[in-house]
């Protein structure tokens, strides 16, 4: 073998053997569960979440975060996005239904689609019974970043719910704050459940523990840009 033919053949050996690693979920539950678990579920009737905002009144907006899309007439509304937005927006639902005077803060640029994700959002909200007055939208964003930046302005100092995927809950609550805005966390849409019973196919490598490692690693690597660039 040449030099070069070595030195391919270990990166080939090493990545097979991080790629077979983050196959088992006994590794990758390691790496994500401390993200999803950083926040409690937000709870409406418990004593925390009373004390944190004195009265249930005090919360204005429940804020969605967007998580991608793909518009597509054919489709249905909810076909159109990610799996992760469609889980945020009926928790967001959930919870502004509980609040009664609160309104729905959709958010989500269109990118390179002609549709805002926001836009396809509240469409959905709409056809679930919230009422046109009760949603505010924000379709400029590109990034969580852009959605702190753009929702400021909208929701002020007042208190908010902010509704996103459990792994991405650390790293929005860091950019809200960093920003000044006082957001309460729900996490929504965990992948790691504690299981009662352990299952067999624990043991086995499956594709879910890979998807759930990109999770982690992107949001690991979007911490880390955002210290870098003093946003957190």
């Amino acid at each position: 073998f040449t030099t070069k033919q070595k030195a391919g053949k270990i990166v080939v050996s090493v990545g097979l053997a991080i790629l077979t690693l983050f196959s088992y979920s006994i590794i990758t539950n390691r790496l994500l569960r401390p993200l999803e678990r950083k926040y409690d579920t937000f709870e409406i009737e418990s004593s925390s979440v009373v004390s944190e905002t004195e009265n249930k009144s005090v919360i204005k907006f429940v804020v969605v975060l967007g998580g991608g899309h793909t518009s597509d007439p054919a489709l249905p509304l909810l076909s159109q996005m990610s799996i992760h937005p469609v889980v945020r927006l009926m928790e967001g639902i959930r919870i502004y239904r509980k609040f009664p005077g609160s309104r729905l803060l959709l958010s989500g640029g269109g990118a390179f689609d002609p549709i805002s994700e926001a836009e396809v959002m509240a469409r959905v909200a709409r056809e679930m019974g919230v009422p046109e007055r009760d949603i505010i939208l924000e379709s400029k964003s590109k990034d969580t970043r852009d959605e702190a930046l753009f929702i400021k302005p909208m929701v002020g100092n007042e208190p908010f719910v902010l509704v996103t995927t459990a792994s991405h809950i650390p790293r929005s609550m860091a950019l809200f704050r960093k920003l000044g805005m006082n957001p309460i966390a729900s996490p929504v849409g965990h992948s790691i459940k504690d299981r009662q019973v352990l299952r067999l196919n624990s043991f086995f490598p499956s594709t879910g523990s890979i998807k759930n490692a990109e999770l982690a690693i992107h949001e690991y690597l979007g911490m880390a840009w955002a210290k870098l660039r003093g946003q957190q």
